[in-house]
């Protein structure tokens, strides 16, 4: 998209209308649809919009989670019978990986088939292979490999996700709502990982071990399964439509999300032609093209990006993958009450991205970033120097975690929504997933971490 334009020359029903296409449909378009979208008032559209795309964080903090409890269960000899390594291999690594491989192919063809396209399609990915997880039926070699592809066919789907449903929510979230919206569904990450302790204390741990892990694995794609008839009529992102040339479909996209809005209490306010801007439809560009593009041309972006991605994959892996470790072996809490402690742990990082979302609109992106960083920096710092001199407990070194957290998981989530808007759409899912495995492939040297 270029910078504004003036307005069409017809009247004002005209959103858009070709400049030069080339007698194929592509070209240059004089389009209203972005700042129709951005007049919008929140409705109950976009409410299930919300609920809708924003499972995916629910359902990786839900897998991530379960995986790690269900670690001890499927060593057991009337389980699977696998060594410790094996399963962490298999449940943790093997799934990180898919993750990578998801993001890097679904998020190519987010750009190139559509966002709604590949959100249907990677929550059946995820779905698929949380199903065929349950149903590992052995610890034989054959069965081993079964367990590593289920596996790795659910991170694929959950990878795939996060390239495509950032992009969309991006491109159908009014602008004014977008920062405290996208900070929020990426915190329910923790809703997802809280929802799996809880389950796991309620009924894994109350089933026969036989069966208790298959049960587990099949929490995610029951949320799934639910989640995919409300998915299914969600329109097509129109701005993605639009930037491939395609204007009719992004008219047509744009009047049913109005007609939606309209229809659950939403505002339509008139719309300033002179917000009208010029629309070049997008060509196909490649992984390496791409990266390359990314730090040559854009490196104070790239750089950003990169940062705060690498930087919170790293810092969560590290506190994450060890917290059990530092209950049992330092503070003596029996390993069944550590998931009791990582309740308000969870707690603490769902809450801050829902408590300070809104301010990302109202202060600024930059501020609040830098802010929750540095809150968070300093807070972390403190309770390090309290913990080498003794002054804590289990309570209160998981009380000071859930503060730090409060702050840091707002700006971590902060992320995602800054690689988005930084880049533009005929590249958007593709950079999300660049930076995605750039920061997976570095929060796997966090301390301790055995997932993503």
């Amino acid at each position: 998209m270029t910078n504004p334009a003036s307005p069409p020359a017809d009247n004002g029903s005209t959103t858009s209308g070709p400049r030069d296409d080339g007698g194929d449909g592509a070209g240059v378009v004089l389009s209203l649809i972005p700042a129709r979208l951005d007049r919008l008032g929140w409705s109950g559209f976009h409410t299930r919009l919300v609920i809708a795309l924003g499972v995916a964080w629910v359902l990786d903090g839900l897998e991530i989670t379960i995986a790690s409890n269900v670690t001890s269960i499927l060593t057991q000899k009337d389980t699977l019978n696998l060594s410790s390594a094996s399963v962490s291999f298999s449940v943790g690594t093997v799934y990180l990986l898919g993750e990578v491989a998801g993001a890097l192919v679904f998020g190519w063809l987010s750009d190139k088939w559509g966002r709604r396209n590949l959100f249907m399609i990677t929550l059946g990915v995820y779905l698929a292979g949380g199903a065929l997880t349950a149903c590992t039926a052995g610890h034989s070699q054959g069965w081993v490999i079964w367990l590593d592809a289920t596996r790795f066919i659910a991170g694929m789907g959950i990878g795939g996700e996060y390239a495509a449903i950032n992009s969309a929510i991006d491109e159908l979230i009014p602008a004014r709502y977008r920062g405290r919206v996208d900070i929020a569904i990426n915190g329910t990450y923790w809703g997802g990982a809280l929802l799996a302790t809880v389950f796991t204390l309620a009924v894994v741990n109350n089933l026969p071990a036989s069966y208790a892990w298959r049960v587990a694995f099949l929490l995610g794609p029951v949320l799934g399964f639910v989640i995919i008839f409300v998915r299914k009529n969600l329109p097509e992102s129109p701005r993605w439509l639009i930037m491939h040339g395609r204007v009719d479909e992004a008219e047509q996209a744009v009047a049913e999300i109005e007609r939606s809005v309209d229809a659950t209490g939403g505002t339509l306010a008139p719309v300033d032609e002179s917000k009208a801007i010029e629309v070049v439809a997008a060509g196909s560009i490649g992984f390496v093209t791409l990266a390359r593009t990314l730090f040559t041309r854009y490196p104070s972006r790239s750089v950003l990006g990169a940062s705060l991605m690498i930087t919170q994959s790293f810092l969560y892996n590290a506190i994450f993958f060890t917290y059990t470790l530092v209950l049992t072996k330092i503070y003596g809490v029996p390993s069944g009450d550590t998931a009791y402690y990582f309740i308000f742990f969870a707690l603490g990082n769902l809450i801050g991205p829902l408590a300070l979302g809104h301010l990302f609109d109202s202060i600024g992106r930059r501020k609040m970033i830098s802010g929750t960083y540095f809150i968070s920096g300093v807070l972390l710092a403190g309770s390090a120097f309290l913990f080498k001199a003794g002054l804590l407990n289990a309570v209160t070194q998981t009380a000071c975690w859930c503060v730090i957290f409060f702050f840091a998981s707002a700006g971590a989530s902060a992320a995602y929504l800054t690689v988005s808007e930084i880049f533009p759409v005929e590249v958007r899912a593709k950079a999300i997933a660049v930076f995605f495995v750039i920061a997976q492939s570095f929060g796997r040297s966090g301390p301790g971490s055995t997932g993503s």
